[in-house]
């Protein structure tokens, strides 16, 4: 039957082996975060998601959420496990102390909430869309709505959501309707339909702070007049508490192929009282904060969703007996061997591991550059991890999403048969996967921002950063025997996506299809670069431990693993980059009627 295990030990290895989170003490927040309380928050974190969410997965599946009379009534347990969840500190844990959060590094937050998403969701959407609305408040909001609002958005007394999409916009949010009017007093009536709105009404928090992007009248057309604004589902009294209910309304849920347990909703503004976020006609750029943010999260999902559906594969490959090894019986007791013995089910099993454990270290080195950026006191720095931030969201989500449903595909596959029942929970896992390449941009829309956006980012910088980064591992790293496969393997994808930008900027210019046509194999010839550093880094790490006498057998695994990547994952880049290269000429070259 379907399990899940916290993968405490791997992510430990990354945080203190891999990325050496401890260097980083004289940054604000990182102190606090020695060894033991990074081992005992994920610890207890595990314990939280295993026991209390993962039981609540299939539950919230098969029930889904119900609509009547405009509030909504989450599954069986679900408000229970949300009570659990704030009394005990988890929706604060990276938040500012300042408005009562507990200031551990945001990468501790990604780690715990990559558990929430392999035990359960549709129930991490609720915590991660408020912790994601809180951020934007943080960053964009006057200190009183700050005072207001995000002791309870972090404490998780109240949730958040954002509010984007319409039923005729979608990405092109220049087109968007939903209009505001001055009413005198500081504050604007909003009037408008949002669509697809995730946890936009439930029955788990006392109040639902939507941030809601509209039109003032009068505005700009397209993208440069757009406002943000902040629309509570109560108005808060004079005490703060929640008081007069405001004139917005969940008109619909919608019925999706997954994600059951998560309210995705049709909300109703009808001249709902909402409060100007930042400054008018600019409310896109604080959006797209808690929008990038969003896109880390998902990526997270990607990673998360492929951890529980390997687990889950490799528990049922080794216990199913099917046929005999092509080299003789591995259990000649039995009248058949586990299908783990056979090659091709052991290449899906390959093929998740390595992209598993690859993908933990990109996210987590990512979410510590995050931390970096917005807390190192040396200007360098800060500037050094932006521009990785700036470069890799769009990497994260895409990449992750992509490979990660792939790897919960496999896992369908090892199951066979069963995986195609509901009974083994591995259909449940690739329905709720299949969002993920869509929501908070589709990946289309991640390769576009990358190529169209961030690489000509300052001048090129933050790919010029990127490039100079990976060329400094392989200068340190070039004469090491044993990371010779690793560290060629690197060194060669390397080059392959140097060329690859090169083309883009050359031909991209002549002619805006050919950056088009070449983005989503860029976007992925990126991602495997990204993975080729990180699992060259976890192979350092590791083949040290193993010179040092450590007989730990997930360091000579992490050896094996490596070597898998650069010989069976890295021969992608030759067919991305061949690709790149192709253009625009034959993709565009039939007429849109001979379709």
């Amino acid at each position: 039957m379907p399990s899940y295990t916290a993968p405490v030990k791997d992510q430990l290895f990354v945080l203190n082996d891999v990325l050496n989170v401890h260097q980083y003490n004289n940054v604000p927040g990182f102190a606090e975060a020695t060894p033991d309380i990074i081992s005992a928050v994920l610890e207890e974190g595990g314990k939280f998601c295993e026991n209390v969410l993962y039981p609540l997965n299939k539950v919230g599946d098969k029930e889904g959420c119900t609509l009547k009379d405009g509030e909504v009534t989450t599954p069986t347990g679900f408000k229970d496990a949300y009570q659990q969840l704030t009394e005990a500190g988890w929706t604060a844990l990276s938040a500012d102390p300042q408005y009562g959060g507990q200031g551990l590094p945001a990468y501790l937050n990604l780690a715990f909430n990559e558990m929430i998403t392999s035990s359960n969701m549709a129930f991490g959407m609720y915590p991660g869309l408020t912790n994601g609305a809180a951020h934007a408040m943080f960053i964009g909001g006057s200190q009183e709505q700050k005072d207001l609002y995000l002791p309870k958005m972090y404490s998780g007394e109240w949730s958040g959501t954002m509010n984007l999409t319409e039923p005729h916009c979608g990405t092109d949010l220049g087109m968007l309707r939903t209009k505001a009017v001055p009413n005198g007093d500081g504050s604007y009536a909003i009037t408008g339909q949002k669509i697809w709105i995730s946890a936009g009404e439930h029955d788990m928090s006392s109040n639902i702070i939507h941030l809601v992007l509209a039109r003032v009248e009068g505005a700009p057309a397209g993208v440069k007049g757009i406002s943000l604004f902040v629309v509570p589902k109560f108005i808060p009294d004079e005490n703060g508490e929640p008081g007069e209910r405001n004139a917005l309304q969940c008109g619909g849920l919608e019925e999706k192929m997954g994600i059951h347990g998560n309210a995705t909703c049709v909300m109703n503004y009808d001249g709902a009282k909402g409060w100007l976020v930042g400054e008018e006609n600019k409310g896109l750029r604080t959006m797209f904060i808690m929008m990038n943010e969003a896109r880390l999260g998902v990526g997270l999902q990607g990673l998360g969703l492929a951890e529980v559906a390997y687990q889950n594969s490799l528990a049922f490959a080794k216990d199913r007996i099917q046929g005999r090894s092509l080299t003789g019986p591995k259990n000649p007791d039995g009248p058949a061997d586990p299908i783990i013995v056979h090659p091709d089910v052991r290449r899906m099993l390959m093929n998740q591991k390595v992209f598993v454990e690859g993908a933990r270290a990109l996210a987590l080195w990512t979410a510590l550059h995050g931390d970096l950026e917005h807390k190192s006191e040396d200007e360098a720095t800060r500037e050094k991890s932006g521009d990785l931030m700036a470069l890799l969201t769009p990497v994260i989500k895409a990449y992750l999403t992509d490979k990660g449903y792939d790897c919960v595909s496999e896992g369908l596959q090892i199951h066979g048969g069963s995986g195609f029942t509901q009974e083994w929970g591995i259909e449940q896992t690739l329905r709720d996967a299949r969002i993920t390449l869509i929501y908070e941009g589709t990946n289309g829309v991640q390769a576009l921002d990358l190529v169209g956006r961030k690489l000509a980012m300052a001048g090129m910088r933050p790919i010029n950063t990127f490039f100079a980064e990976l060329d400094g591992f392989i200068a340190e790293n070039e004469g090491d025997a044993d990371l010779k496969v690793s560290v060629e393997g690197l060194k060669a994808v390397k080059a392959k996506l140097q060329k690859a930008t090169n083309w883009l900027v050359e031909k991209g210019l002549e002619n805006f299809d050919n950056a088009g046509a070449a983005s989503t194999d860029y976007l992925h010839l990126f991602g495997l670069t990204c993975m080729a550093y990180m699992w060259a880094k976890m192979a350092k790490v590791a083949n040290a431990k193993i010179k040092a006498g450590d007989s730990d057998p997930m360091y000579a695994s992490k050896m094996v693993c490596a070597k898998y990547f650069v010989e069976r994952w890295l021969p992608q880049a030759d067919t991305h980059l061949a690709r790149v290269e192709t253009g625009a000429e034959t993709l565009m070259a039939l007429d849109a009627a001979a379709f």
